[in-house]
Order: structure tokens, then C-alpha cells, then sequence
């Protein structure tokens, strides 16, 4: 596999199984994985097949029972529970297949959340969050409850609260499945804007074949195992 350069995402052979005895099920067996800085990396395969525990162990919410995860040149496993919490909450950013929106928060609240959390003022952070919603085309929506919001308007809703404090490390977990074309192209766009900084790495868990074109890289995984990656433009689905 090709060498990283200096701060990007690496995961080495990484073990984690559920269950116990004879019903221990393993959703990764032994994968390597790399993300480089300035990029967007798509993880691709089958329902099942590890993509979404792999992203809970690169960023730390899930501990591996063997191999390594390295962000930004910190190893996750020297570090204890709490400082991996506090090192995510400053590197990290996260857009969740469902939504994950506090009900009872306005878009601008929920989009805020990162901020307030990393010692932002309340009106610093509903400011920053107002103008990111703009970009996702919500301007009309900043008081506006998840309730009162479309399945599309919620995914955009959630992707801004990833990208508002602008993490080293975004996370997305199918975050164009509940758009249209228009609107996942514009998502697509401020994703590929937030990676293309020498300091940040974007990786994106997807099935949606319409987005395949915005990946610098792609993985491809098969029953717990990384089967291949493909620079741009070269997987074909």
C-alpha cells in the first residue's frame, strides 16, 4: 500500500469481533486502511460487510481488539478513554445516517453543537452556524425543528454540524442517501471543499454510485476484509 504522508488517517490490521464463543461474529479481520490529508476516501461493499464498525474504530467510539489507528500522527491507543473523547471532539467531525438531530433544538441550535462544546460563545456559534446552513441552501430553515424538516432537509442539517468546526478528520455515514441529485451534488461539493486542505481528511461510507466521481480514493471491503483500492476514477461498481 502506498506510504502516507505525515498527519493523514492510518488503521492497521484491525481486529474487532461482537458476540462470544461460538457466536462471535467479526466484522473486521485484520484491515488496513489509509486516508491521506487533502483528500475524500470512500469506503464502498455490500451491507454488512465492516464499513461502518470500521469507522467507529478510526475514530475511537469503538476499540479494536488488535492493530493500530493513528490520526494525525496521535496513536488512539496510547491515549485513555477520556483523552480519546477530548482529541475527537477537537479532530473530528461526524454526518450520521440517521440524522442523530436533538428534537427539541432548532437547525441552528443543533448545527452549533460542535461549537458550544469546543468553548464557543452561544451567538459566535449560532452565527457560524447560520451561515453554513446558507450554504446548504437552509437560510429559510435556521428556527426551524427536525419535525418541521423533510428527511432531505435533516441529512443537510447534519452534515453542517459536522462541517461547522472545521475537523481534521470528517466522517460521513451515507450522507447523500436521503437527497436528491441537486442536493447531494451541492453536499458532495462542500465535502470535497472541506478536504481539500493539506491538514484534513474526509472519509465517506457509501452505496450511492451517483457520488463515485467526487472520491480521490476508494475502498472497497468484502466480509471483514479490505478487497482493493482504486484511485480516481478508476472503480467502476
Amino acid at each position: 500500500m502506498t506510504t502516507l504522508s505525515p498527519g493523514g488517517v492510518i488503521g492497521r490490521g484491525l481486529v474487532k469481533s461482537y458476540g462470544h464463543g461460538e457466536n462471535r461474529l467479526y466484522a473486521l479481520k485484520g484491515v488496513d486502511f489509509e486516508a491521506r490529508c487533502g483528500e475524500l476516501t470512500m469506503i464502498v461493499g455490500p451491507s454488512g460487510c465492516g464499513k461502518t464498525t470500521l469507522l467507529s474504530v478510526l475514530c475511537g467510539t469503538l476499540r479494536c481488539e488488535a492493530g493500530t489507528v493513528e490520526l494525525f500522527g496521535q496513536a488512539l491507543e496510547n491515549l485513555s478513554p477520556g483523552a480519546v473523547t477530548a482529541f475527537r471532539g477537537r479532530n473530528v467531525g461526524f454526518v450520521f445516517q440517521q440524522f442523530n438531530l436533538i428534537p427539541t433544538w432548532t437547525a441552528v441550535e443543533n448545527v452549533s453543537v460542535p461549537l458550544l462544546l469546543n468553548g464557543w460563545t452561544r451567538s459566535r456559534a449560532e452565527s457560524a452556524a447560520a451561515e453554513l446552513l446558507g450554504r446548504v441552501g437552509l437560510a429559510e430553515k435556521l428556527r426551524a425543528y427536525p419535525a418541521q424538516l423533510s428527511g432531505g432537509q435533516q441529512q443537510r442539517v447534519a452534515i453542517a454540524r459536522g462541517l461547522v468546526h472545521a475537523p481534521r478528520l470528517l466522517i460521513c455515514d451515507e450522507p447523500t442517501a436521503a437527497l436528491d441529485a441537486a442536493s447531494g451534488q451541492k453536499v458532495l461539493e462542500l465535502l470535497r471543499e472541506s478536504a481539500c486542505h493539506p491538514d484534513r481528511c474526509v472519509v465517506v461510507v457509501t452505496h450511492d454510485s451517483r457520488i463515485f466521481g467526487f472520491a480521490d480514493r476508494i475502498a472497497e471491503m468484502e466480509d471483514g476484509q479490505m478487497k482493493a483500492f482504486y484511485g480516481k476514477g478508476e472503480y467502476r461498481g
